[in-house]
């Protein structure tokens, strides 16, 4: 998401970096830059206009002309422009009600509400540590209910049975009744699909929240539509009392328009972010972080709590206790890094949350995809297990029936033993002199990183 825009604003705002001073002028010259990329990235007109108004008002005052810095404050502007229009903070669900707290989910057909349902049912039990219901009022498309009855299992989460023929609101109330005889915490309803000009259905839902009186009712839309996300969000917030939005498939929207209109032209915090097909592919909108990523400078704050929420403490623990006391790293714990990679979304995932990301050329990006870390992984699970612990012992034919039982050919394993060999040795430099030469080690990669040695601490 925003990979377009970011590589247009990035390339307009460090144009500025080097400048001694700015003027009126190539501020002028910026800003006409800045206003192309976001047309161009299908944020809508109106938006486009107020940021570039709220940036120029800001930029040819004093604020960025006597700065020390007049590039570096210029990127802090836009920052903030893009932060506070997109709402300044992220905006929690609001559950504080009589339980069951009902949430009511509204959209287009196809925008993914149903596994919306199912997503922000896993991120309240496992996150919030709640009990989460989850029920179906979709009664024009009978495999929705299936769907979501199978979503349910998968997430384990209660789920309340209907059928096609049965009034939605009479299965709503039904529902909230069984919500409150199980001492459930959130009651997730999904609804059918809908268009906001057809008038039948769009007064069956304003019945169904006139019946279940929703604490929150989010609107889902699908961020590839563009401007068209922004306009049918706010048809629905004038027809509904919406307090938020969810924003689908943004893994497949490179211009992020939606983002950055929605919240303006609605007056609706966005509240999440959607972003594949799994079921934890659901993530808080933060929209300060999402400026960064879009200026370029990263998401570290995400990538971090992604880190200490996906990765295997356990594991992370027992491998630096062997690293620290010199033990041999083998191809077991190579394996368990790249599964461990794999959970935080692969490659393409760690690096649209790194620090200058969009500088680096599409042709280098295009080439880096998690069918590589499937590969590497799919080798060494064809190793024995002897093999994995002593890979001197992977001669000529054993790297032959490696490649045969995964589907690779030898250059693949030859590869991958490379790989493994540069790991080794780097495991190795770390365990000497112990936690004093792994804090040595990861300040030396910090710096080369782009100069974030700094960040480490003392020794």
């Amino acid at each position: 998401m925003f990979e377009s825009l970011s590589q247009r604003l990035s390339d307009t705002v460090n144009r500025l970096r080097g400048r001694g001073r700015l003027t009126e002028e190539n501020i002028r010259e910026t800003l006409r830059e800045v206003r192309i990329a976001l047309l161009e990235a299908d944020v809508a007109l109106p938006v486009v206009k107020a940021l570039v108004e709220r940036v120029k008002v800001r930029a040819v005052g004093q604020e960025v002309l006597k700065s020390l810095s007049p590039g570096q404050a210029l990127v802090k502007v836009v920052s903030d422009e893009l932060t506070t229009l997109m709402g300044a903070a992220n905006t929690e669900l609001n559950l504080a009600a009589q339980p069951p707290a009902i949430v009511l989910m509204a959209g287009l057909q196809g925008a993914g509400k149903t596994t919306t349902v199912a997503k922000l049912a896993r991120f309240l039990k496992e996150r919030k540590k709640k009990r989460v219901m989850v029920v179906s009022c979709d009664v024009y498309r009978p495999a929705a209910i299936e769907q979501l009855r199978t979503l349910a299992s998968q997430v384990e989460v209660s789920f309340f049975p209907s059928e096609a023929g049965q009034n939605p609101v009479d299965i709503a109330k039904a529902a909230v009744a069984a919500a409150r005889r199980e001492v459930i915490d959130v009651l997730l309803v999904d609804t059918a699909g809908r268009l906001h000009v057809d008038e039948a259905m769009m007064d069956e839902i304003k019945a169904l929240h006139g019946a279940l009186d929703p604490i929150e009712t989010l609107f889902v839309v699908d961020s590839m539509t563009g401007q068209d996300a922004a306009n049918v969000a706010k048809a629905f917030s004038d027809a509904l009392p919406l307090t938020g939005v969810v924003l689908t498939k943004t893994d497949g929207d490179a211009r992020g328009g939606a983002a950055l209109s929605v919240r303006y032209v609605t007056g609706r915090p966005i509240k999440f972010l959607g972003a594949g097909e799994k079921t934890d592919a659901l993530e808080p909108f933060h929209p300060d972080r999402v400026a960064q990523r879009i200026l370029g400078m990263g998401d570290v704050l995400s990538l971090v709590e992604e880190v200490e929420r996906k990765v295997d403490q356990e594991k992370a623990q027992k491998l630096a206790e062997k690293v620290i006391k010199g033990k041999r790293f083998d191809l077991n714990d190579m394996r368990d890094q790249l599964e461990q990679m794999s959970n935080m979304g692969g490659l393409a995932g760690l690096m649209d949350k790194l620090p200058g990301m969009s500088s680096i050329p599409d042709s280098v990006k295009s080439k880096v995809n998690d069918n590589e870390l499937k590969r590497m992984v799919a080798i060494i699970g064809s190793m024995t297990k002897k093999e994995r612990r002593h890979p001197d012992l992977l001669n000529g034919s054993r790297k032959a029936r490696v490649a045969r039982g995964s589907g690779t050919q030898p250059a693949d394993v030859n590869r991958l033993l490379k790989q493994f060999m540069q790991m080794e040795k780097m495991m190795s430099k770390l365990s000497k002199g112990g936690s004093k030469g792994l804090l040595r080690q990861m300040r030396g990669a910090m710096k080369g990183m782009g100069g974030m040695g700094g960040m480490m601490p003392p020794r």
